[in-house]
């Protein structure tokens, strides 16, 4: 057992690093104002090989490991997490289509996807399914060699904007065995977008609901077999935990550098607030619970390598626990920062806020420990 990171992990993180810094630092308070979805300086992303990460090479995917990815993310994310989260809704999308395309599709869409010249988005939440993933609504009528798709996806990032979207949708009866995966491609008729979510947070990539009227999708579109596409999706899941897992530990470490900097030159009653026990131990347990978070994040990201049995129970406990501690950190350096890390000019409530929903997104905090708790009632 080797927490080291290896030469090439390190290479990998360097180049992560020194892209954010030139790339998403300067700009993320700015994108986070006025809401841009910054598609040029993604496609510089993709120029390096962040756009199929772990995807095989065939067609020009990177090749990595999760963990790889994992190291990566959470050097975007300590500069933009909202910029580095789409990435990663996009890594899955072209993920599901390496993993469980045909031949000809992953020909078709795969190259495009690397290049970053078609984006993608994942939709499997609805207005009246969230944690509840199974019972969705959105449903295709095959007539022929199309489906005839009706239905509305929420909450889906990048909706409007981007060019594929790979929508779970009931061919079959209830519960998750009559759900398949199709991919719709943008201007499809019948295809159209709710109005731009206004949001707390992640604000450099646009979110909308996604809206189906009669949209004609051909067969040939559909991932894998009918009933499989629930499958897909729990897979893309557990992968896409670790991923927003990695985001957190990213945003909460810039957070904790930006207390200790803090602390160190803010006098309150003649000396550094750094002197103040109270203030030394609450940095102390910010410090510990991040480290503690990556080596879950790194041990979850390892299981999905491996194909560990146990990786989903792995990934739920990483995710749970990552963005629970990433979210707390930030907020403990906010409050560290007094009433300064309330203003805009100082980038913490800027974390904060971009933070806080990844305890919500890609299964609920409460989905995740349902998840535990089931494997370990499994046997008892």
């Amino acid at each position: 057992m080797d927490f080291r990171l290896s030469p090439d992990q390190t290479a990998f993180q360097e180049l992560a690093r020194g892209f954010a810094r030139e790339h998403l630092a300067p700009h993320a308070a700015a994108w986070d104002e006025q809401g841009i979805f910054p598609v040029d300086v993604l496609r510089k992303a993709a120029a390096l090989g962040f756009a199929g990460l772990y995807c095989r090479e065939e067609h020009g995917g990177t090749g990595l490991t999760r963990l790889d990815a994992a190291i990566l993310f959470e050097e975007l994310s300590a500069a933009c997490p909202s910029t580095a989260a789409y990435l990663t809704i996009h890594n899955m999308v072209s993920w599901m289509i390496d993993s469980f395309g045909s031949p000809a599709q992953r020909a078709r869409w795969l190259p495009s996807m690397f290049a970053m010249d078609r984006l993608g988005s994942y939709c499997l939440t609805e207005p009246g399914s969230g944690s509840d993933a199974a019972s969705l609504r959105t449903r295709a009528e095959r007539v022929g060699d199309h489906y005839v798709l009706n239905g509305t996806k929420a909450f889906i990032s990048g909706a409007g904007a981007t060019d594929l979207y790979i929508v779970m949708c009931r061919t079959g009866g209830p519960g998750p065995k009559g759900i398949s995966a199709l991919v719709v491609e943008k201007g499809t008729p019948g295809l159209s977008f709710g109005k731009k979510e206004r949001k707390m947070g992640w604000n450099s990539q646009p979110t909308a609901q996604v809206i189906f009227e009669d949209c004609r999708v051909p067969v040939e579109n559909r991932l894998g077999e009918e009933g499989e596409g629930f499958r897909f999706a729990m897979k893309g899941l557990d992968g896409g935990r670790i991923n927003i897992a990695a985001c957190s530990l990213g945003g909460a470490r810039t957070c904790l550098g930006l207390a200790r900097d803090h602390m160190t030159s803010r006098q309150q009653f003649g000396r550094p607030i750094a002197e103040f026990q109270a203030l030394q131990f609450m940095l102390a347990d910010m410090a510990t619970e991040l480290d503690a978070a990556r080596l879950m994040v790194h041990r979850a990201a390892d299981a999905l390598d491996r194909g560990d049995p146990e990786a989903t129970t792995w990934c739920a406990m990483a995710k749970r626990f990552a963005t629970d501690i990433g979210f707390k950190v930030c907020n403990d350096a906010l409050q560290l920062h007094g009433g300064y890390g309330y203003i805009k000019e100082y980038p913490v409530e800027r974390f904060v806020r971009d933070l806080r929903v990844h305890q919500i997104l890609e299964g609920t905090n409460q989905v995740m420990r349902m998840i535990v708790a089931r494997r370990l009632l499994a046997g008892a």
